[in-house]
């Protein structure tokens, strides 16, 4: 049996939970959450990473779709925007029983999994989508998302980010109070796209686990949206789980500088950097054509892992791709079908099968159920917060 046929056969008992998936932005920019237009029934390729016959074929049980709103849209437009994303996955489960089912506990990803069904949660990246109000970031879990990562590329009131000049230094004590409110509700702390600042300091807050639904190790690629490695030594007393992501500029070193040269080509074309719509990335394929871009492979994403368990610990490591929300993927990791590469990768590592259903499918489960138990014991304890950003920072 080769590396593969083990990794498959692995996949089939211990499924990838994979912790970041922007599909519904996708459909949002590329078909105007027309499902019929974009029907991921249908052999996607071309249009979309994501697909119900490549997840199967990847061997995904259970998926983090990301209700990302891009962060120029504040205030209400962001909370809208957020609700029109929810809204997206609600019609994909509806359109797609036979595939996917919801999950809100680890009771029902387990369930799922004995189904043959692709658990579907829901992560909201990015702070500005509760537009800086404890009663919306209860209404968002109340909606089913289960985790909210704190910034995405620019800071917020009350977070830095990585990719933005720091500003409260961490979290202010409004970002103090979201982190002990989602603590409360049951919504894990993603610490994905966070200034280290601030992911130091969510971890002083924080009596649940903590996630990085997608970001890798900054000691293997120096790039800010990695975790350094005196975050990634605390997660074992946390109990949380970094979740490596695939997206090669920021998993492979010659790709952080070609990306920030194509990224300003992009700009001074008129468009944004993460566009994905096929007009941009037409700009993207003629600098690639005079630039030839870097290629990551499934051994640049296992270099990753290899040392996030040699810091956190196997019980700590987890995998979130980032399909549908990045431009470019790694040769053998080119779309959710291509897991069971990284998992033939680690095999020939001797990353033993225990380890590796760690990674899969065991790791993210427990976190999810840790910040379950969390919730129940704060919500016998406090009530709801009402306080608010002005009454906190003043």
């Amino acid at each position: 049996m080769t590396s593969l046929d083990e990794a498959r056969a692995l996949l089939a008992d211990f499924p990838v939970v994979d912790g970041h998936n922007d599909l519904p932005w996708a459909l949002r920019e590329k078909a105007g959450y027309d499902i019929d237009k974009l029907d991921i029934a249908a052999d996607q390729r071309g249009s979309l990473h994501t697909d119900i016959a490549r997840l199967r074929a990847g061997g995904v049980g259970a998926q983090f779709w990301s209700v990302y709103v891009r962060t120029d849209l504040t205030g209400d437009a962001a909370v809208s925007a957020t609700l029109e994303q929810i809204d997206c996955v609600e019609q994909l489960l509806t359109r797609y029983p036979a595939d996917l089912v919801r999950a809100l506990t680890a009771a029902d990803m387990e369930e799922a999994r004995s189904q043959g069904r692709i658990a579907s949660l829901m992560g909201a990246e990015g702070g500005h989508s509760i537009n800086n109000s404890l009663a919306t970031l209860r209404a968002l879990h109340t909606l089913g998302v289960r985790y909210m990562t704190l910034t995405h590329n620019d800071n917020i009131a009350w977070a830095d980010s990585a990719t933005d000049e720091p500003g409260v230094g961490g979290l202010s004590a409004f970002g103090r109070e979201v982190v002990r409110e989602m603590n409360r509700v049951g919504m894990l702390v993603d610490l994905s796209h966070v200034a280290a600042t601030t992911m130091r300091a969510a971890l002083d807050t924080s009596v649940a686990p903590v996630i990085f639904s997608h970001s890798s190790s900054r000691a293997v690629c120096d790039h800010p949206r990695n975790i350094p490695d005196d975050v990634l030594e605390r997660l074992s007393g946390n109990g949380g789980v970094a979740m490596a992501t695939f997206v090669p500029k920021f998993v492979l070193q010659a790709a952080v500088d070609w990306t920030q040269a194509a990224d300003e080509n992009m700009r001074a074309n008129g468009f944004h950097h993460l566009d994905t719509t096929p007009e941009a990335m037409k700009v993207h394929e003629a600098f690639e054509a005079t630039t030839p871009r870097p290629v990551a492979t499934a051994a640049t994403v296992a270099d990753h892992l290899d040392h996030m368990r040699e810091v956190a610990g196997v019980d700590h490591i987890g995998i979130g791709g980032d399909y549908d929300g990045t431009a470019f993927t790694p040769s053998g990791l080119d779309d959710v079908a291509g897991y069971p590469n990284l998992l033939a990768e680690l095999l020939d590592r001797n990353w033993s099968k225990a380890d590796l259903a760690k990674l899969t499918w065991q790791n993210a489960v427990r976190v999810l159920g840790a910040a379950e138990d969390v919730a129940r014991a704060e919500q016998s304890r406090r009530g709801p917060s009402i306080a608010t950003l002005e009454q906190l920072d003043g």
